[in-house]
């Protein structure tokens, strides 16, 4: 990234500091203080003021080099944010069971602003996989299934929202990654709430129709058997 194409930084002290935790990502796991200019638009001695507070309260870790990395809070807020979904005990065998049954990768995507999130994930153990971690954030309008499903039902746009509501899932190829496939199907508690979408990945050359089909009826059994639903109840409406 150059310095030409540095964003405007925004103006509330919270928003900087905001930007400046989010210039990190799996590909940027520590940044220098010219890196952290560069991905905020914020000149060097706010970047040093900020981060000096960051750091002391444990959102930022400050490297002996002066690199920095997001800091074991955000670990801690992290787990509180799963737990308060009180999803943990009750989703993960439906992945696991899905993972061992297909053989492909499988997670739990919710939408957080403008962004997906994985909550959860059973990562395939065939040698040749799409690799999932938790946490993992991606822009919804990048695609995959995932992304369609949860538009669908959070009042989002998308070309694909009669075919999903009509067949109750979402299938994309090559849209995000190239040579892989996914399917997407909704995920709703007993009590109505939407709450994200499960999706199975795998490499387009063997994660074909039947196996796809087979996919789609795999969660849909998972899901039941924890008290889950894959369609809507009569009458709801999404919530965005």
């Amino acid at each position: 990234m150059s310095s030409q194409s540095s964003p405007t930084p925004p103006a509330g002290v919270l928003e900087r500091g905001i930007t400046i935790l989010e210039s990190f990502s799996a590909d940027r796991l520590r940044l220098s203080l010219r890196d952290l200019a560069e991905y905020t638009g914020l000149d060097k001695a706010t970047l040093l003021r900020l981060a000096g507070v960051l750091t002391k309260s444990r959102l930022l870790h400050r490297f002996d080099n002066g690199d920095y990395a997001l800091g074991p809070a955000l670990l801690h807020m992290g787990m509180l944010y799963r737990s308060t979904f009180d999803l943990g005990a009750r989703i993960q065998p439906v992945l696991r069971n899905v993972m061992q049954e297909t053989g492909e990768t499988v997670a739990l995507y919710v939408r957080v602003g403008d962004d997906r999130i994985c909550l959860y994930r059973e990562n395939s153990s065939r040698e040749v996989r799409h690799h999932v971690e938790v946490g993992t954030r991606l822009p919804l309008d990048h695609g995959g299934s995932s992304a369609h499903v949860l538009r669908v039902y959070t009042g989002g746009a998308t070309p694909l929202a009669n075919k999903i509501r009509a067949k109750g899932y979402a299938m994309t190829q090559a849209e995000r990654v190239p040579e892989m496939t996914s399917v997407a199907l909704p995920v709703f508690d007993a009590d109505s709430t939407f709450i994200g979408a499960v999706v199975v990945l795998g490499l387009a050359s063997r994660f074909k129709p039947d196996a796809q089909a087979t996919a789609v009826e795999a969660v849909r059994r998972e899901l039941a058997a924890q008290g889950f639903a894959c369609v809507p109840p009569a009458g709801w409406q999404p919530q965005p």
